[in-house]
């Protein structure tokens, strides 16, 4: 099992989904805790009612049907569906509203949806979700992009209240890739996923909404800035050492 996640971490995401599918033929056993702790590339889909899009995955799924956030129903229909509560629903509605503001101001774009549903410890869960195309193709294209996608998942597990404190515990995971296709530089792949946790003990009294969005914006600085400083940055050493540009080249070179 641990080597068969080891494994799954280290494809690029674009070939986790067959990665996947290979392995739950090889470990059927192992079949719901892989599908537990494997997050795959994000799919998206209409919902026709509402004219809105919205993210598939895992968290918003029953049977081979997909609850939209928007209009609060199943895609294709599905009878005995399971939904938030009342209350629960009303707050789902309001993060909806929130997170969309929070995506066009940090990702100028893309597609975001959020999806709550209540566990098994009196408190609830909340999932965050973006998905961003940076492809030529894509909304919002940057430089010269051939394909590019960043997928963004933030889980988190609120505990109930005491003491008007709760406890709040984020997970995030980033999937990035990207492909560029020019002339001078030919084509060049870069893919890959990051993880990591955040456990805080807040006061209530702003809000779960006002805790959870200061959680995920903390935390997804700190997984921007790995990928900047430490993804990028080793490869453009990497690139640079074994490719070192022209003006470079030139400048190491004895005077004739």
């Amino acid at each position: 099992m641990e080597a068969a996640l080891g494994l799954l971490r280290r494809m690029p995401p674009k070939q986790s989904e067959t990665a996947l599918s290979a392995l739950l033929s090889l470990l059927p056993q192992h079949s719901s805790d892989l599908l537990s702790q494997v997050d795959l590339p994000l799919q998206v889909l209409r919902d026709a009612e509402s004219r809105k899009d919205f993210i598939l995955c895992e968290y918003n799924r029953d049977a081979d049907s997909y609850r939209s956030p928007w209009s609060n129903k199943h895609h294709p229909p599905l009878e005995d569906a399971l939904y938030p509560s009342s209350e629960l629903r009303k707050l789902e509605v309001e993060a909806n509203d929130i997170f969309a503001i929070y995506r066009d101001q940090y990702y100028e774009g893309g597609i975001s949806s959020v999806y709550m549903w209540e566990d098994d410890n009196e408190g609830f869960v909340a999932c965050f979700l973006i998905k961003k195309d940076g492809s030529k193709s894509g909304h919002g294209r940057r430089g010269c992009l051939e394909e590019g996608a960043w997928d963004a998942i933030h889980v988190i597990q609120v505990g109930p209240e005491e003491e008007e404190m709760a406890q709040y515990c984020l997970t995030s995971t980033i999937m990035l890739s990207l492909t560029t296709d020019d002339e001078p530089s030919g084509k060049f792949g870069l893919s890959g996923s990051i993880r990591r946790q955040m456990k805080m003990e807040l006061a209530v009294a702003e809000g779960h909404l006002c805790n959870m969005g200061r959680m995920i914006e903390e935390l997804e600085g700190k997984l921007r800035n790995s990928l900047d400083q430490v993804y990028f940055g080793k490869t453009r050493e990497m690139v640079c050492t074994l490719r070192p540009p022209a003006e470079i080249v030139q400048m190491r070179l004895p005077d004739s």
